[in-house]
């Protein structure tokens, strides 16, 4: 079923008042929620929607609300809950008319609305963002047209991956599951396995690496004995074999096998398979694991601040020049503009951006091309790192908590778009103070 959308019905309670005879209504939450078209998006998440039976689902100002709230403050989905309860300004800004005392909705309803929308719905948040930037004049639509693109790296939630805590999970999980189905083992393992752990992180911190590796060849043979032990005892059951211990099964047999300096894809997590190692070439930290996630800003720093326009997040290790040819037609989709200059830096050399947009990309050490204004220009591609730092450090980009690749891409959107409504909020704040400047001068000139 469609959802049933909330609308302001203006009436009043007789054992109630209205949020807004509560609140204050120059509150720079309540000027934004006043700003949203929040009908452009109850059309655009309706259409995951389709008329049928059922339960009506939640409306869409109340969890959109909420998901710009979240990654507007940095909350978590229970801290979120908790504070829109003891908070009337965050009601008010999901819709409500009075303040409700109980929470509307179950924590884990957000986690199913934004499985629901998809990264391609999610973006109609970011790109609601910017329109309001236009129509605030905290940016300026010629500003959109000018760029800098950079990547980072999105983090997963997942521990440092080593080979040997790798072995020795991988032998855990598959002992755990066997037990909650009755399936019988020669061995578990659980008490050598452990001691074998020990002994190698002991040995490699000791940097005797023959014992280590000798303590490594032990916790793979125990996780292969165990591999072909439940292998044979769920020979003959379909369900278990190919739904129950499928998935664990192929992913313990490709870290048993994996070594260290082999090709291709790897295992980094057990729980979440879609992790890569990606170098960026840090000193402090030469790998990360998560995804490629490209970042783009405009050039020039608008009245509001310095918004980010795109955000996609990049499975795969991508090179930095080969993401052009994706993101350049997706940032115009999003923005309604076309781009006319966009700099980046040394890694995107060869790069592949469509051939129309060939002249118009400027990488940083450029000789060719470069006319005195560009050279100019050119000084402020590094104005894109603390755009990125704000996303990581206050956006929840710096470790990314939703599973799989879906997660990454929507987690990487929305942080872009808390992020544009942070500055919003900031602007909306400081255009209220030179209201009340312009007001209250004339007055006290009055008054001496």
């Amino acid at each position: 079923m469609k959802p049933r959308e909330q609308r302001d019905s203006g009436q009043g309670d007789l054992l109630r008042s209205r949020l807004d005879q509560i609140i204050d209504m120059r509150h720079p939450l309540v000027a934004l929620a006043r700003k949203v078209d929040w009908a452009f998006l109850e059309k655009t998440f309706g259409e995951a929607y389709t008329d049928g039976p059922g339960q009506p689902p939640l409306p869409t100002r109340l969890m959109a609300g909420l998901t710009i709230l979240k990654y507007t403050h940095d909350l978590s989905d229970e801290v979120l809950c908790e504070r829109w309860v003891e908070n009337p300004y965050y009601q008010f800004f999901c819709g409500e008319e009075f303040f409700q005392h109980e929470l509307v909705l179950d924590r884990s309803s957000l986690t199913r609305w934004r499985q629901r929308m998809g990264e391609e719905k999610i973006k109609a948040l970011l790109q609601e963002s910017l329109s309001i930037a236009v129509k605030t004049d905290a940016v300026k639509p010629s500003e959109l047209s000018e760029v800098i693109i950079d990547t980072t790296v999105e983090p997963k939630n997942v521990m440092f991956p080593t080979d040997s805590r790798l072995l020795n999970r991988a032998r855990e999980i598959l002992v755990r599951l066997a037990r909650k189905h009755d399936v019988a083992l020669r061995q578990s393992y659980a008490r050598v396995g452990k001691f074998a752990l020990i002994k190698h992180q002991r040995y490699a911190h000791a940097k005797q690496f023959n014992r280590a590796n000798r303590a490594l060849k032990t916790l793979r043979t125990y996780l292969g004995r165990v591999i072909r032990d439940i292998a044979r005892k769920i020979d003959g059951d379909v369900w278990l074999k190919e739904v129950i211990f499928g998935p664990i099964l192929s992913r313990a047999r490709r870290v048993r096998d994996q070594m260290q300096r082999q090709r291709g894809p790897k295992v980094y997590s057990l729980h979440a398979p879609e992790v890569e190692c990606i170098g960026k070439g840090k000193a402090h930290r030469p790998y990360e694991f998560g995804v490629k996630v490209s970042v783009a800003t405009t050039h020039r720093h608008a009245k509001g601040g310095q918004f980010a326009i795109h955000v996609k997040a990049l499975p795969g290790n991508p090179y930095d020049g080969h993401t052009l040819a994706t993101v350049i037609p997706d940032m115009e989709a999003l923005v309604g503009n076309t781009l006319q200059r966009a700099f980046v830096d040394k890694g995107y050399r060869g790069h592949n951006a469509p051939p129309d947009y060939k002249f118009r990309v400027f990488i940083a050490g450029q000789k060719r091309r470069v006319t005195p204004k560009i050279k100019r220009e050119m000084r402020r591609r590094s104005a894109v790192e603390p755009v990125i730092g704000h996303l990581k450090s206050e956006h929840r980009m710096g470790r990314n908590y939703l599973s799989h690749r879906q997660g990454d891409a929507i987690n990487a959107v929305l942080a872009a778009a808390g992020y544009n409504f942070r500055l919003l909020i900031r602007w909306l704040r400081l255009l209220l103070l030179r209201f009340l400047i312009a007001v209250l001068r004339p007055l006290q000139v009055a008054a001496a």
